[in-house]
């Protein structure tokens, strides 16, 4: 074939099947298997359709939100997931992704890449309402998970009730029926003992 372009996206396409190996703490509702991360950003991006009606935004660019919802954690096919909530992970988390998004990123035609390159720059930078938006709906959906799964990772050593009320808190200014929602959910799962309070 001739098309360098489709041959080139076609491979992209292929390197970015093995998100579909990189797993997160998270189990699937009614299971004991560990979330994906194709799993986590597809999930993402039907809530960021649904749930749009609330961001405190209301000019917001859903496509936007959608796209990076389903390319946030790419990066994540070399850098490996982090636990939100591993201080030591976080120490060379961004040396690792950026070191990935090049590597990935680059496998496109460079007007995709670029397009990529910004969509995931601009979600890490939390500069945009689509950005803010779309990092609130990752942090509600493990959340959501945990919640249903009778706080499957919030059993981990380290994991208490103020840690994810401040891991959720960007949902405060930038979606407020949102947080709402998750503190009623966070001091529910105090009650049935899901999370330490």
């Amino acid at each position: 074939m001739d098309n360098e372009r489709l041959l080139k996206q076609i491979q992209f396409i292929v390197e970015i099947d093995k998100l579909k190996q990189v797993f997160r703490q998270n189990v699937v509702i009614g299971t004991a298997r560990n979330e994906n991360d194709a799993e986590h950003s597809w999930h993402l991006a039907v809530m960021a359709v649904l749930l749009s009606e609330y961001s405190a935004e209301k000019n917001m660019d859903v496509l936007k939100v959608v796209k990076m919802a389903l390319i946030h954690d790419l990066v994540e096919i070399d850098a490996g997931d982090t636990f939100c909530y591993d201080e030591k992970g976080y120490e060379d988390k961004e040396e690792r992704e950026q070191k990935a998004a090049q590597r990935l990123f680059s496998i496109l035609p460079s007007d995709q890449a670029q397009e990529i390159w910004d969509l995931w720059r601009e979600f890490e930078a939390l500069n945009t309402p689509e950005a803010r938006f779309a990092a609130c709906l990752d942090r509600l959906q493990p959340l959501i998970l945990n919640y249903n799964t009778n706080g499957h990772t919030w059993q981990k050593p380290g994991v208490t009730s103020e840690k994810v009320l401040k891991r959720t808190g960007l949902l405060e200014e930038n979606a407020p029926e949102l947080w709402k929602y998750a503190k009623e959910v966070i001091e529910d799962s105090i009650k049935k003992g899901y999370l330490k309070g």
